[in-house]
């Protein structure tokens, strides 16, 4: 079992389901769900129920949305360690969604997360989390000198840090934190986004300082890289897809386990697209039936078949 301590988003997802395909400009027929999310939280949860021990520090309002986050991380198995302004609004992401899962548009109210300063990772509190983890996690919806901070923590300590991109406005935030990530989660827009390119390569992100990392690209191949390796893989096809929210997570969370494991190198990727298929194919960010028995289940059926 290994020790990783997450900060970054835990927030609210309120998930619109469209009846039928979108029509701009008009009103859409369809129904909503809330649920917990957060690009953290959900690979947080992710690792947990796949057997690590995850610690998660996220900042929360004093409301019902933030005891839903609070409940959602005790079911998961997850230590939960907020940082709570009672006069704040929980953070929330909204999306709607075509009758295929796929995103219409999505709306995210952060705001809050614009309250944890470079300062608050100095603390003595702060630094005993630190010492006691094994890989730092963090993500775009933190400001960028907090995540500067965390990259100058993981250069210190020698812990390595590992970021999930969360958007192409946000991914831009990491820019100078860059050479302190071991690895960053990414699709191509937001790759697009670092780099500046309109075909962005695997030497582009190597160029602008960053050393490892996976892009995605929906159903096209998936590259995973390090300093030293890469690697490709192509996502199997969906029989059924009920959600692409969390699926980029759920990706980042089975590259994670199979580091974390230490298992070959070439069988993370693996890893990873079958817990991001699995969480495609159901309704929410997460897997709330995950375990590792079951990752290995499909990961051995998908690389027999």
């Amino acid at each position: 079992m290994s020790r990783v301590l997450a900060i970054g988003g835990a927030h609210i997802d309120r998930i619109g389901r469209l009846r039928a395909a979108h029509l701009a400009g008009a009103s859409n027929p369809g129904a909503w769900e809330t649920m917990p999310g957060g690009g953290i939280f959900n690979v947080a949860r992710n690792l947990s129920r796949l057997g690590h021990a995850v610690t998660l520090v996220s900042l929360r309002g004093g409301d019902d949305a933030g005891e839903l986050v609070a409940r959602a991380a005790q079911d998961a198995g997850v230590i939960d360690a907020p940082i709570t302004f009672l006069d704040r609004a929980t953070a929330s992401y909204t999306a709607i969604l075509e009758p295929d899962g796929n995103l219409v548009t999505a709306l995210a109210d952060m705001a809050i997360y614009d309250l944890i300063p470079p300062r608050r990772l100095l603390t003595a509190r702060f630094r005993e989390k630190v010492d006691a983890c094994e890989l730092i996690l963090c993500d775009a919806n933190l400001p960028s000198p907090t995540l500067e901070t965390l990259g100058m923590i993981a250069r210190r300590t020698g812990k390595p840090l590992v970021a999930v991109a969360i958007s192409p406005a946000k991914v831009v935030r990491f820019i100078n934190a860059l050479p302190d990530l071991a690895m960053l989660f990414m699709n191509k827009a937001e790759a697009r986004a670092l780099t500046d390119k309109d075909e962005p390569t695997i030497d582009h992100l190597r160029a602008i300082g960053l050393p490892g990392g996976t892009v995605t690209a929906g159903p096209d191949p998936v590259v995973l890289f390090t300093s030293q390796s890469e690697f490709t893989g192509t996502p199997s096809q969906l029989p059924k897809l009920a959600d692409v929210t969390g699926a980029g997570d759920a990706l980042a969370s089975g590259v994670l386990d199979g580091w974390l494991r230490q298992l070959p190198q070439e069988s993370w990727l693996s890893r990873g697209m079958a817990l991001a298929r699995m969480t495609a194919s159901a309704r929410g960010p997460v897997c709330h039936d995950l375990s590792i028995e079951l990752l290995n289940k499909v990961v051995a059926e998908e690389t027999a078949g």
